[in-house]
């Protein structure tokens, strides 16, 4: 018997190899030392930049949000989607990428996937400013269903001993200020199909009139990057805090950053949500406080600063393109969130 026989296939484990390797070494920067191909990725930190480095990794995945590709046959967002979740995580402690790694694992490997996949990686790699250092794909039958695969990222940054941004100088009277999210970013997926495929019965090519797309446009919509608008912020020590509304929502996002004897209070009226959530929560009668514990409800990235930096930090933002939104404040409590 061949291996091949037992549903691994090394020839196209080499093309897919073959395929990406062009699509990496297009994200390099001058700190890479080593190619794809090898077994570790060498990376040498540029100590002209950093004078007390501070290095901050994350890992990540893009959840469910997968099933909606596999139903719609596009897998070039998803890639964007794992680059971009894992730059927001790490920036929010003020770090910004220095290289990234990938792991995709399928039942049956597909080069052309596979390679749609990374150029999605290595194209938000690239807007980033991160390398694409390394990553694995791993071909294991049995394990997944036919045609699908999972997918998970790994990202290490740095920034600046003293300027690492952890909330401790968060205090009662300090604002949040709001950034907009793309959509679902790449939390509540499992919610949102169980509504719109399940209950609804709808197809990825269905049009929705009440968000003014299909279906499976609204859902493959990528998550947003906000390196580019924040990092200014962050060069200029203006920030005491961020939070990257991921799963679980504002109020599971933001308390992670709030130090004791702090709550923080979001006005949910300062802000209108995207239709995608409107409609989702009136299709699946989900109440107010289920959507914002699933969904981000339109707030991508929140920011925490003190009341007298509000105009510089939103004049800045709005140089940069974007739309804050003052949503809350920071009140004396018990590290909770109260949403009014």
């Amino acid at each position: 018997m061949k291996y091949k026989d037992a549903g691994v296939d090394i020839d196209a484990g080499d093309e897919t190899v073959r395929r990406i390797k062009a699509l990496a070494r297009g994200t390099f920067t001058p700190g890479v030392m080593s190619d794809i191909g090898s077994f570790g990725g060498l990376f040498r930190l540029d100590q002209t930049r950093f004078r007390h480095p501070v290095l901050v990794s994350s890992a990540d995945g893009v959840g469910t949000k997968l099933k909606v590709a596999f139903m719609a046959g596009r897998h070039d967002t998803v890639g964007a989607d794992l680059v971009n979740h894992c730059v927001n995580d790490i920036l929010v402690q003020g770090a910004e990428p220095l290289f990234f790694l990938d792991y995709l694992a399928t039942g049956r490997l597909s080069p052309e996937v596979a390679e749609a996949v990374v150029r999605g990686i290595a194209t938000a790699c690239r807007e980033n400013g991160c390398a694409l250092l390394g990553g694995e794909t791993a071909e294991m039958p049995g394990f997944y269903a036919a045609g699908e695969y999972d997918l998970a990222g790994f990202i290490v940054g740095a920034v600046e001993y003293d300027g690492v941004i952890d909330g401790r100088t968060i205090a009662a009277g300090d604002v949040l200020i709001g950034l907009a999210s793309n959509g679902l970013h790449t939390n509540g997926y499992s919610l949102a199909r169980r509504i719109v495929f399940d209950t609804l019965g709808l197809s990825v090519e269905s049009h929705v009139e009440e968000i003014g797309t299909t279906v499976g446009e609204a859902l493959l919509r990528s998550h947003r990057s906000y390196l580019a608008a924040v990092r200014p912020l962050v060069e200029r020590r203006w920030l005491r805090g961020m939070a990257h509304i991921t799963g679980g929502g504002i109020p599971g996002n933001l308390t992670r950053i709030l130090p004791a004897g702090t709550g923080a209070r979001v006005d949910c009226h300062s802000w209108t949500p995207p239709a995608i959530f409107q409609f989702l929560q009136r299709a699946g009668n989900v109440s107010g406080d289920e959507m914002f514990r699933a969904f981000n409800m339109g707030i991508g990235l929140v920011l925490v600063c003190a009341p007298d930096r509000v105009g510089d930090v939103q004049a800045a933002l709005g140089a940069s393109g974007e739309r804050p939104m003052v949503i809350g404040d920071i009140v004396p409590g018990d590290r909770t969130v109260t949403l009014v």
